[in-house]
């Protein structure tokens, strides 16, 4: 079967916005690779590191019959002769970006010196999103696709440099050109490669320079027939000017990455002119494959339950060197671009039916942002992946910063929230944190996650346990649904893959084409689980944690003492009225995880608690006209976004149900998943109940019909507040100021009536559109202005896995999540509009009159 590039090239074409960065090579933290300014022409400017440090790499084009050369990306142009006798630099028609979830593509149109029609040009780049292999995901490597499509023959050249190895261009580099004699035996169809090898001369394990690795090696790859060449970077981009070719040498004076610049590149001619002639066509179409590959091992220091222990790569239980890892790579281009192309489709699908086309192209521009704060490591049987947190503060696996990126997991992979997950865990259940309440991250700074054996990491402990019990029951809940990852078919044809040269058996985990089996592994049995039975094997290994950090929650999340919440830059503040919510829903959900892992009594215990709980967090919480919420329970006068509402429908807290949640888990059957046609899994036939249910009125629990937690009154008004508050770009955090958090707004926006949701998202919309920010997408800006910092500058971190808030709502409680929130799309005949000023005014002066006959009284 002939794969179809330009239909590759295709999938991106549907792009309505246009953000101002845009995803090129985007793995792990340190291969990250942007475009910035991408609403200007790619050749303005040097593609950067997620900093905004550029990153040299470059593309140019040469059409020989016209003697023009043409910088693509990168400004390679800047090292070449102006008004040279022999070629002419001349700028493309550039046709613009388009986006999908894995894929950015830019799009040139060349013209040659006859009238014949231009040549096409597509830069593919491709950091392929695999939900159903995660090996393919864990591997550091994206490709670049160059697609050419017309009737005069182009030649490609590309370079890059050692920025790409370290943060400072002062560090000596070294290099090599590895050509492999010939493909594997087991791999007839594999295409011939050689691969450029850079690192630094002397590799600093497990640090960095300006959040650049100090350590691995960048392996720059592409077919054998293309020519290449290493040397300065001026006179290797001169010569392709004046020649067109490169020369086949390589410049093996070792130096510093700015010291006569060296360069290693790869040029490739199209011969379409004569192609087009012998097939009698007006046009044809040619492609050349390079692929990027970051290789690092170890990736990190974890201090794990046996101690202090550097991590290996996931990849490196399957392959035996790098150089087999590269191989592998190139020539499963077919399969990571189909498995890649499906997920995008899915989510597009499902993007597009749970809002807009812009909201398509939301989600689909934060899906590679949060993998790439991601490394896997830890073998097939017991998968691991740590997360740094981006750009903020370095933090090693934050728990909330896991917590808002969490509905991307949920929606992609649930598993992979469980790989997450494990080590924050397992280093607690090894004693090594001393606090009674849930740590805040696993080290100060990644690639170390050293721990805080003196218990001083940041200090927000309502937080950190609500978080853990919200994702743990989340989590469990995938299980019990048997949730699968959302793809439209579960693995790509046969005849694509090739099989993975594992060092080792690991056929109880991955089949031998790289692809995960179904179901959570138990650790002591090896056997596959599925459903309430994955979810008790689960939740029981960790179930002293649930239960401790639950008995922080119920001394302290009622009303929650000056702390910190997840939004740190806001500052201490006591009596939080959502983060007093989270507490609460945290024990909740602890009622849910004693009553999967059979411990009932502790489940009736918990759900009493949360339920008076529920009932005094109204009365402290809610302003005294009963149309917001405050900032604060003696706040009087202010309000605040309480998206960690959306955990109550998430955990399905929200949707009614006939019995208790121990006996309405009903296994469902995976054939049943695709409701509403192509890209939508809610893996649960009509007639089955949803797991979980409501809060009760405080009893035991056992009504025939239990109540939702948290009243539908208390969405409504949130739903109405929101809309009456909302800003030019979007909606607030708090009364306090006019900046927001994206990931926060679309928790908060998920659990709205359908109008204020799509008034929200335009708002959104219409900033990623218009924002100044000049760095991967940032999820804390002004909501007024020009849409820029607020003076605190996050950018590319992985919270923007919130944005998927909607998708993985939609995935919960077998559908019966979204369903239970239907009344608020229900607009009344006649509906007062909320005076803002008179609602904050009115609770001020009903706290004033109050604290005037509490005065009275004293006396």
């Amino acid at each position: 079967m002939r794969f179809d590039f330009l239909a590759l090239a295709a999938v991106a074409s549907a792009s309505t916005l246009t953000p101002n960065v845009l995803p090129l090579f985007v793995r792990n933290p340190y291969l990250s690779t942007w475009l910035g300014n991408a609403r200007k022409a790619p050749w303005e400017d040097w593609p950067m590191f997620w900093t905004g440090s550029h990153l040299g790499f470059s593309v140019m084009a040469s059409v020989p019959d016209s003697g023009k050369i043409y910088p693509l990306i990168g400004r390679p142009h800047d090292s070449i002769h102006h008004g040279h006798k022999l070629y002419n630099i001349t700028f493309p028609e550039y046709l613009g970006p388009t986006f999908d979830a894995s894929t950015t593509n830019l799009t040139y149109l060349l013209h040659g010196s006859s009238p014949d029609e231009p040549v096409k040009i597509t830069l593919s780049f491709l950091s392929p999103i695999t939900p159903s292999s995660t090996l393919r995901q864990s591997i550091p490597a994206a490709y670049l696709t160059v697609i050419a499509e017309g009737c005069f023959d182009v030649t490609i050249y590309t370079d890059a440099n050692g920025e790409w190895v370290s943060g400072n261009r002062a560090n000596e580099i070294k290099w090599d050109l590895h050509e492999p004699k010939a493909p594997e035996e087991s791999s007839e169809d594999a295409t011939r490669i050689k691969t450029w090898k850079w690192s630094r001369q002397t590799e600093q394990h497990l640090t960095e320079y300006n959040d650049h690795a100090e350590w691995g090696t960048l392996h720059f790859t592409g077919p054998a027939d293309a020519q290449h060449e290493a040397g300065t970077s001026d006179i290797l981009r001169q010569h392709f000017a004046e020649k067109g070719y490169l020369r086949n040498q390589i410049d093996r004076d070792f130096r510093r990455i700015m010291q006569e610049e060296p360069v290693f590149a790869f040029a490739k001619t199209f011969k379409l002119a004569g192609e087009s002639k012998k097939k009698g066509y007006s046009k044809t179409e040619d492609n050349v494959v390079f692929s990027f590959a970051l290789v690092q091992d170890p990736v990190v220091q974890f201090a794990s339950a046996r101690g202090l222990t550097l991590m290996k790569p996931l990849w490196a239980s399957h392959f035996a060197s790098p150089d087999e890892l590269v191989r592998y790579h190139y020539n499963d281009f077919k399969t990571a671009s189909w498995l890649a192309r499906n997920y995008s489709e899915s989510l597009a699908r499902d993007a597009f039916e749970s809002g807009s086309e812009s909201y398509q192209d939301i989600a689909a521009l934060s899906a590679r942002q949060v993998l790439g704060a991601t490394q896997f490591s830890g073998t097939p049987d017991d998968p691991i992946i740590f997360l740094k947190e981006i750009s903020s503060n370095g933090n090693f696996q934050t728990v909330d910063v896991i917590f808002p990126a969490f509905p991307f997991f949920l929606y992609t992979n649930p598993k992979w929230l469980g790989y997450l997950l494990e080590p924050l865990l397992e280093h607690q259940l090894s004693g090594q944190y001393p606090n009674d309440y849930s740590m805040h991250d696993l080290g100060a700074h990644f690639p170390n996650a050293t721990g805080h054996s003196d218990g001083n990491d940041e200090y927000m402990p309502v937080e950190e346990c609500g978080n853990m019990l919200i994702m743990g029951l989340a989590l469990a809940n995938a299980f019990r649904y048997d949730t699968e990852p959302a793809f439209v078919q579960a693995a790509a044809p046969g005849h694509f893959a090739s099989p993975i040269p594992s060092a080792k058996d690991w056929s109880h985990s991955v089949d031998n084409y790289g692809f995960d089996l179904h179901g959570y592994r138990d650790r002591k049995t090896d056997l596959q689980t599925t459903g309430s039975k994955a979810a008790e094997k689960w939740l029981t290994r960790s179930y002293s944690l649930w239960k401790q950090w639950t008995g922080y929650l119920v001394r302290e999340s009622l009303i929650p003492h000056n702390q910190l919440c997840t939004d740190d830059f806001a500052g201490w503040l006591a009596n939080q009225t959502n983060l007093a919510l989270k507490g609460i829903i945290g024990i909740k959900a602890m009622s849910e995880i004693a009553d999967i892992v059979g411990h009932e009594d502790e489940a009736k215990h918990y759900r009493k608690i949360a339920a008076t709980y529920i009932d005094k967090w109204q009365e402290y919480g809610i302003s005294r006209d009963q149309t917001h919420a405050k900032l604060a329970y003696t706040w009087y006068g202010s309000w605040t976004t309480i998206y960690n509402l959306y955990a109550d429908s998430l955990l399905c807290f929200h949707v009614p149900s006939s019995s208790s949640s121990s006996s309405s888990s009903t296994k469902h059957h995976q054939d049943e998943r695709r409701k509403r046609g192509f890209g939508r899994w809610f893996g649960i036939t009509e007639d089955q109940k949803p797991i979980g249910g409501g809060g009760g009125d405080g009893d035991d629990g056992d009504d025939d019909t239990e109540k939702p937690f948290i009243p539908d009154k208390v969405y409504q008004m949130q739903s109405d507040w929101y809309s009456a508050v909302l800003q030019k770009y979007g909606l607030p955090l708090d009364s306090r100021h006019l900046y927001t958090k994206s990931d926060w707004e679309f928790f908060a926006a998920a659990v709205t009536g359908k109008k204020t949701r799509m008034e929200m998202l335009e708002a959104i919309s219409l900033w990623v559109n218009e924002t100044v920010t000049d760095r991967p997408l940032t999820d804390l800006y002004d909501t007024e202005g020009n849409g820029g910092y607020p003076g605190i500058y996050f950018m590319a971190r992985p919270v923007v896995g919130g944005h998927f808030a909607f998708l993985a709502l939609e995935r919960a409680c077998g559908g019966k999540a979204v369903e239970a929130l239907r009344f608020m799309d229900e607009e009344p005949a006649a509906k007062k509009m909320v005076d803002i000023d008179e609602a904050l005014k009115a609770d001020m002066l009903e706290a004033k009159r109050d604290g005037w006959a509490r005065w009275v009284g004293d006396l």
